[in-house]
C-alpha cells in the first residue's frame, strides 16, 4: 500500500498545502519544480530541510500548492508542512526535527498600523514649535 499524506504549514500570512507520497524525491511547488520557483540556494535549503533532517531525502515525492506572503514565509511555510506529513507517517523522526525547531509553527506576524502614526510603532516627527 502506497503511504500518502496531506498536511499544511503556515508562515506569516503564506499557508503551503502539501500532497506527500512514496517516490523519488521531487518536488512540485506551484506546477513547477522547486528549484525553478525558489531561485536561491538559501530558499532551496529551507524547503528540503525538513527531507534532510529526518533522512527521508529521495522517499518521497511532494506536490505543494502555496499561496500568500513573500518567498521567504513561502518556503518556510513548506518546510513545516513537509515535516508534519513526515511525522504523521513515522512518528520516530519527530524528535530530530524538533531538535532543529522545524516542527514549531512561527507565530511571529507583522504588527499592524496605529492610528497617528507612521508604521506601527514609528511615529511622525515631532515639531517643537
Amino acid at each position: 500500500m502506497p503511504t500518502t499524506t496531506n498536511t499544511s504549514g503556515r508562515r506569516k500570512t503564506a499557508v503551503a498545502r502539501i500532497y506527500l507520497t512514496d517516490g523519488s524525491g521531487a518536488i512540485i511547488v506551484n506546477g513547477k519544480d522547486y528549484k525553478e520557483y525558489f531561485p536561491t540556494l538559501p530558499l532551496q535549503y529551507i524547503v528540503t530541510q525538513s527531507t534532510e533532517v529526518s533522512g527521508s531525502t529521495g522517499k518521497f515525492d511532494v506536490k505543494v500548492n502555496v499561496a500568500g506572503g513573500g518567498v521567504k514565509g513561502q518556503a518556510e511555510a513548506v518546510r513545516l508542512a513537509i515535516a508534519k506529513a513526515i511525522v504523521e507517517l513515522d512518528p520516530e523522526k519527530k524528535p530530530s526535527l524538533r531538535a532543529k525547531g522545524i516542527m514549531t509553527r512561527d507565530d511571529r506576524m507583522v504588527e499592524r498600523k496605529k492610528p497617528g502614526r507612521k508604521k506601527a510603532r514609528k511615529r511622525f516627527q515631532f515639531s517643537k514649535r
